[in-house]
């Protein structure tokens, strides 16, 4: 089995690289010499890890669904990333690159957002790390996500609504991307998924490894094994499935099984299941899949989940899945709804949309008795409450 992480020029296979304008150039490459050594410094470990105890709550539990298990016939276990300080995993990652950026002398820090987590898991780190804060949003998701953009405005941060394209996720990364073009010196651009020009996926991917790293100790103590049988996570960029496999992906003992956002069906023109229907192309500053019209043109994506829907995916999930590494099941949005609903009712977790995804994946897999399930819920669900009611189980 190949090594699936990243290569020294910022490749997984024939995905990645860094594709930026030329004004980006510098900017991107100090960050590529840069990253390595400040994340892998004893004075960042250290700073990271103390804030992701203190001020995050992690270790985040892992805890054995004892109904869902007897439904699917398995031992289901729950990394609940969506205890976390903000309700979910973005802030492993926003606490990381906060870091990075005042170590780098930055005085203004930049993001984009779809489900609103990432901004508002950046607008927290820079309030708490005393840094100007713009975070661009499509206006789409402004609407549907409302009460996050109010919680990142309490924060300090300035949001902007996005109106181009369809209003979403991608058109907020275009605009991230041309604001950081207009302010390369005084801005570092905190990336929230395993997406963009090389190191950002890497980076991302690293930042949130510390979910695996916590399933292993976590396992070992529950079941005297350090490894699960299956692995799965929900996957839009990319971000909460690459943290929950990081320490596993050249461990064949172990399935990794993901979900991505089939919205009305990944055969149909309303869907967000770029690994199931896209092409290779370039979007975002990297190469990888993505849904786009033979012209070459970005297809919109539709999903009910407002974090999954993004028309690429990142290119270490690009390279896994061609490789044959994972399995990746596009479940729809009346599906996610149902799975979010039955985890709400089985065990007394709302969990968000995004991670309902790979709930209802569960209902598509044929498990042992003994086998071991770790699942991330990646976030809680109260920022979806609306969404949830709109389709009442």
């Amino acid at each position: 089995m190949g090594n699936f992480q990243v290569d020294k020029n910022g490749f997984y296979g024939e995905f990645g690289g860094a594709y930026v304008p030329e004004i980006l150039y510098k900017c991107v490459h100090d960050l590529q010499d840069a990253y390595l050594p400040i994340i892998e410094s004893e004075e960042f470990k250290q700073a990271y890890h103390q804030l992701l105890k203190d001020y995050v709550g992690r270790p985040s539990p892992l805890y054995y669904a004892r109904r869902m298990s007897e439904k699917y016939g398995c031992q289901l276990y729950l990394k609940r990333e969506d205890l976390n300080h903000t309700g979910a995993h973005k802030i492993n990652n926003t606490i990381g690159q906060i870091l990075l950026a005042k170590k780098l002398g930055k005085t203004r820090v930049i993001a984009e957002t779809g489900a609103g987590q990432h901004g508002v898991a950046t607008a927290t780190v820079c309030a708490l790390m005393d840094m100007r804060c713009e975070v661009f949003m499509g206006a789409t998701d402004v609407e549907r996500q409302h009460t996050n953009v109010e919680r990142m405005r309490m924060l300090g941060a300035e949001v902007h609504p996005v109106r181009t394209g369809n209003m979403t996720l991608s058109d907020a990364c275009s605009e991230a991307i041309r604001d950081w073009c207009c302010h390369p010196a005084d801005t570092f651009y905190i990336v929230g998924s395993t997406m963009g020009p090389h190191p950002y996926p890497d980076l991302v991917a690293r930042l949130q490894s510390v979910i695996s790293e916590e399933i292993k100790w976590q396992l070992a103590e529950k079941t005297g094994r350090d490894y699960p049988d299956y692995l799965m996570a929900c996957i839009g960029g990319g971000s909460n499935a690459a943290g929950t496999i990081y320490h596993y992906m050249n461990d064949e003992r172990v399935k990794i099984v993901l979900a991505e956002a089939g919205g009305h069906g990944w055969d149909t023109d309303y869907t967000a299941a770029t690994i199931h229907r896209g092409t290779t192309g370039i979007l975002h500053g990297a190469k990888m899949l993505v849904m786009q019209n033979e012209d070459g043109q970005i297809q919109e994506a539709f999903t009910i989940s407002a974090g999954l829907d993004y028309p690429g995916v990142g290119p270490m999930h690009c390279n896994m899945a061609k490789q044959g590494r994972t399995t990746v099941l596009s479940i729809n949005d009346d599906e996610a709804i149902a799975g979010g609903y039955e985890l709400t009712r089985l065990e007394g977790i709302i969990p968000a949309i995004e991670s309902a995804h790979a709930i209802a994946a569960l209902g598509k897999l044929h498990f042992k008795h003994d086998d071991v399930v770790v699942l991330t819920v990646s976030g809680r669900g109260d920022k979806d409450i609306e969404t949830y009611l709109a389709y009442k189980k």
